[in-house]
Formats: C-alpha cells, sequence, structure tokens
C-alpha cells in the first residue's frame, strides 16, 4: 500500500470528521461556517498575491521560451508562428492556447518499452481529456455556485444551470459539471496508481488536492441528490458572508459545514502548493517571451566591466614554459639573436683590443 496516498487520504478523513463532529457535537457552527471561511478567504488573497508578487520580480535577461518549432530566420524558411513567435501578438495566440486548450499537454507523449525491445511514444490523449474535463468541470462549479452569493442571479447564471442540466434527467435535475469533476478526479487518481512512474515521482502533495478537491464534489452530490439541504438558510448564510453581516441560521445540516470546510481549506492550501499553476502560467517566462533570439541581439543587462585575463594574455605570460612542455600556442617565441650580433660594432677607424 502507497503511505503516500494514504497519509493524504487519512488527513482529509480527519478533516471531514473534525467539521463534522464539530458542527454536529460541538455546535461549533460559528467556527466552521463564519471563521474559518473568512480566514480562509484571507490566506489565499495574501498568499496569491505574494507568490505572484515574487514571481514578477524575478529578472529574465534572456529569452528562455520553450518552443516546439521553427524561429524566425532566413527569408526561405518557414516559421512556427504559434510554436515559436517573435511578436507579441504571437505570444498571445499561444498564451491563449495554451490556457484554454492545453496545447502542450495534447503533444505530451509517453514511452513504452515493447516485448521486442523497441521502444515507442504514444500521445497521452485520455490524460489532456481529463486535465480538460477536470479544469472546466471546476470552474463551472465555481461559476455557477456564484448564484449562492448574488442577489438577484444574473440571467448569465441561469443560462449555465440551464446548460449544466441539459440532459434533465432526475429529480433534482442532475448537474453534469459535478459529475465530471468527481469522475476526472477519480481518473488523475487512478493513473498516479497505475503508472509506475507517474506513482513514483508522486508525492503526498499531489494525492491531498486530489482528495480534497473530490471530498468537495462528493459532499455536494450527496447535499443534492440524497442527503439534502436547506437551501434557503444556506443562502442566508452565504448572503451574509459576502456582505459582512455573517448569520448562522438554524437547520443546516452537518455535511455543508463539512463541504465549506473542504473549500476553505483548499483556499487556505491553494497559494502555497501545484495548484498555483493557475497564476504562474501568466508569468512563465517559457511562455510569455517571444523568440526572437536570431532576429535581435539580448545582451545582458547585469553585465558590467570587469578585469579580465584573456588568453592571449595568458600566453604571453607563459608562452616560453608552454612551448618548453610542448603544448601548443598560437604565437611561437622570437628566436634569441646571436651573441655577436647584439654586440655594438667598433667605431670606424678603431681597432678591436
Amino acid at each position: 500500500m502507497n503511505s503516500k496516498y494514504m497519509f493524504s487520504f487519512i488527513a482529509v478523513f480527519v478533516l471531514f470528521l473534525v467539521a463534522y463532529l464539530g458542527v454536529e457535537a460541538a455546535g461549533l457552527s460559528v467556527l466552521f461556517g463564519v471563521v474559518l471561511p473568512y480566514v480562509a478567504v484571507l490566506v489565499f488573497i495574501a498568499g496569491f498575491v505574494s507568490r505572484v508578487m515574487s514571481w514578477a520580480r524575478s529578472a529574465v535577461p534572456f529569452r528562455i521560451t520553450t518552443t516546439a518549432g521553427q524561429q524566425p530566420s532566413l527569408p526561405w524558411i518557414k516559421q512556427a508562428k504559434i510554436d515559436n513567435p517573435s511578436t507579441t501578438l504571437g505570444v498571445v495566440v499561444r498564451m491563449f492556447f495554451e490556457i484554454v486548450t492545453f496545447r502542450s499537454l495534447f503533444r505530451n507523449t509517453r514511452m513504452a518499452v515493447k516485448s521486442d525491445g523497441r521502444i515507442t511514444y504514444n500521445l497521452e490523449i485520455f490524460l489532456w481529456v481529463a486535465a480538460l474535463a477536470f479544469h472546466y468541470a471546476f470552474l463551472t462549479v465555481l461559476v455557477r455556485h456564484m448564484r449562492f452569493f448574488l442577489e438577484p442571479v444574473p440571467v448569465c447564471l441561469q443560462w449555465l444551470e440551464n446548460l449544466d442540466s441539459f440532459f434533465q434527467f432526475g429529480l433534482p435535475v442532475v448537474y453534469l459539471s459535478g459529475l465530471v469533476l468527481l469522475g476526472a478526479v477519480l481518473y488523475l487518481f487512478a493513473r498516479r496508481l497505475y503508472l509506475a512512474n507517474v506513482r513514483y515521482i508522486s508525492q503526498a502533495s499531489d494525492f491531498f488536492p486530489l482528495f480534497l478537491i473530490g471530498g468537495i464534489a462528493l459532499t455536494g452530490i450527496m447535499m443534492r441528490y440524497f442527503t439534502k439541504v436547506d437551501i434557503v438558510n444556506v443562502k442566508a448564510l452565504t448572503m451574509g458572508l459576502v456582505t459582512f453581516h455573517p448569520t448562522v441560521p438554524d437547520g443546516i445540516s452537518g455535511i455543508f459545514y463539512v463541504h465549506l470546510f473542504f473549500v476553505s481549506i483548499l483556499l487556505a492550501y491553494f497559494p502555497f502548493s501545484k495548484l498555483m499553476h493557475l497564476g504562474g502560467v501568466f508569468l512563465s517566462p517559457t511562455r510569455n517571451m517571444p523568440g526572437d533570439t536570431r532576429a535581435r541581439r539580448h545582451v545582458n543587462p547585469w553585465n558590467y566591466p570587469v578585469k579580465v585575463h584573456s588568453y592571449e594574455h595568458y600566453e604571453d605570460d607563459f608562452r616560453e614554459k608552454m612551448v618548453e612542455a610542448g603544448l601548443p600556442v598560437v604565437k611561437m617565441p622570437e628566436p634569441e639573436a646571436p651573441a655577436d650580433a647584439e654586440a655594438d660594432p667598433a667605431p670606424e677607424g678603431e681597432e678591436k683590443e
């Protein structure tokens, strides 16, 4: 049994017991319904801004873009204007496809060794589909829940709810986003267990968000289709939170407080985890910079005058010793002049002694 995911599972299960027993047995509904959500939002905002500002202050003197195509070069060589853009517009287009369609993940490959020793590379289409389903389902659930914080509910949110419950089976109608989110979490978790190389590099910090988001989706499904919850009281509590006049109505089940507690933990944990790629993708120098190193010269702005000892000076200092040691030199030492030639010639008309 993998201890890494068991630790994460036990941690989430303990959080479930803390919230459920804290409300049902200890009556700490104010703590879990008002205090912790406010604290979580403050930690999320402060942590998110701090991480983004620290990345923004990081100096990037050179173009270090990750590319998958030809850079602009000679006129007769075709450039990959999306995979290797050289203009700001090209960077915007590449970032758009990266954020909206996970374009780089679509090209991700997995190596496999066949029984006959051949190495093959296959596109991980299922991972790309699961990632898209996970993120878009999460976004849909998040936006759809805004109806609890707005009064009156905007028409666009009503359209989103109608689209999410398009098939209209069951009573109450089934929201597809919640089921897709839970299914995507299960697939990503199973993938980390099934693939040996992915399981080897997976840490408890990789499993914890999956269990936490899965717990949010599962408790939400339970409240809607099985245990039920007083929507009127829930709306009163959420509107009190957003208007800074918190109230805790009676009659709200403990599962709702577990659901809210999981969301609060996720918010507080978000800025300090790998989930911060939500903000980091916009500041990644491998994505937000044009690849124009052949079109223009980039000089390191940190350069400053330093005393250097060039190879030419080095050879001038040690040329004779290098020749004696048999080392090649760029310039051979000049031959010494004969002793007679160096002696001053006698003046004309004078005899040598």
